[in-house]
């Protein structure tokens, strides 16, 4: 008896040459629901972030006179209690919340291969001193440290993107780097980085070439997490007040700014809600779009999102029964045991 291992979602169409085999799987990620959806919010953010500040009808900071606070046509969300114009602060705000998040989240993502993998593959001392570094920094109270880090800086720095984001960044890499750690240990044994290592390749070709291609699922969803910590981060350091928003508008001034005019008791929700919505839809798409990664890599979760056509011809119904192990099935037409969604065929000599 010889038992095959058959991936459905991916399994291919009789008469169809591999060239296009390979095409349709890959083409098969921009066809997520989840994946489309964020990716779309995530396009608007970033164009609200592009072209944000040359919307703004008013400086963000300009007291403009006016006889009521409530929006009206000449301001769609209202004024602060000082006659600013929220819907421009909200605009000009877009950029450095997507500047410092994606580049906190980059740098920490770098920092994370860097101290992870090597740590993971090298192994040794190595292991242990990065190891130990990594633990430090996770158990590091990350909003106080930055409370604490961002007093100390001018008022200048303060607004600085990339000053920011590496801070940010620095407080939120152990975690993916420990991720990261456990997988490269996995990794250092396969056969093909033994081979790699025999051929006398050098340990960084070897980490770069072999082992992080074989990690990009792991790194996209660091990435995209990290990302969303830089997001909350940054927030709360605009909602604490630690960020001066006379140079450097961002939500988290907003909501501030809302909460020290008592915008919720006095029910002026046009101002402190449309911030929110913003920083709960973007971290919204950045959700999806890791649900859309997690589906492509895992087989059970890619059988799940199985159109009806695709799932008609490779014989399983369109959704599993999710929550229960995999169990076989007789499919009666080919003689073959099917077990959702990669199946198992069994083949009598």
């Amino acid at each position: 008896m010889v038992t095959t291992v058959v991936d459905l979602a991916n399994a291919p169409v009789e008469g169809e040459a591999p060239e296009v085999t390979r095409k349709r799987r890959v083409a098969w990620l921009p066809r997520s629901p989840k994946m489309i959806v964020g990716l779309v919010l995530l396009g608007l953010f970033v164009i609200l972030a592009i072209i944000g500040p040359w919307l703004a009808p008013y400086d963000p900071g300009k007291i403009v006179v006016s006889t009521t606070q409530d929006p009206s046509a000449h301001h769609w969300l209202g004024q602060t209690q000082l006659g600013q114009d929220i819907w421009s602060q909200l605009l000009v705000g877009a950029r450095p919340t997507m500047v410092v998040s994606f580049l906190a989240g980059a740098i920490a993502t770098i920092l994370s291969i860097v101290i992870g993998i090597t740590a993971g593959y090298v192994g040794g001392w190595v292991d242990d001193v990065l190891s130990m570094i990594a633990n430090v920094f996770l158990v590091l109270p990350a909003l106080p440290l930055l409370i604490v880090v961002g007093s100390f800086l001018p008022k200048g720095d303060s607004a600085n993107d990339l000053l920011v984001g590496g801070v940010i960044a620095l407080t939120g890499w152990a975690w993916g780097a420990r991720v990261l750690r456990a997988q490269s240990l996995s990794l250092r044994n396969r056969d093909f980085v033994e081979a790699a290592r025999i051929s006398g390749e050098r340990t960084w070709r070897i980490i770069m070439s072999e082992m992080v291609p074989n990690l990009v699922a792991i790194l996209a969803a660091s990435f995209l997490f990290t990302v969303l910590y830089a997001i909350g981060t940054y927030v709360a350091l605009g909602f604490l007040g630690v960020l001066n928003p006379a140079v450097n508008w961002s939500w988290g001034s907003i909501l501030f700014d809302a909460t020290q005019g008592q915008a919720v008791v006095s029910g002026q929700w046009w101002w402190y809600v449309p911030p929110g919505l913003c920083i709960a839809l973007l971290g919204t798409s950045l959700a999806l779009i890791n649900f859309g990664i997690d589906e492509f890599i895992n087989p059970r979760l890619r059988a799940a999102g199985l159109s009806r056509k695709v799932a008609q011809r490779a014989g399983v119904p369109r959704t599993p029964q999710l929550g229960f192990t995999p169990v076989t099935r007789r499919n009666r037409a080919a003689s073959t045991t099917i077990a959702e969604p990669a199946a198992i065929v069994e083949v009598d000599r």
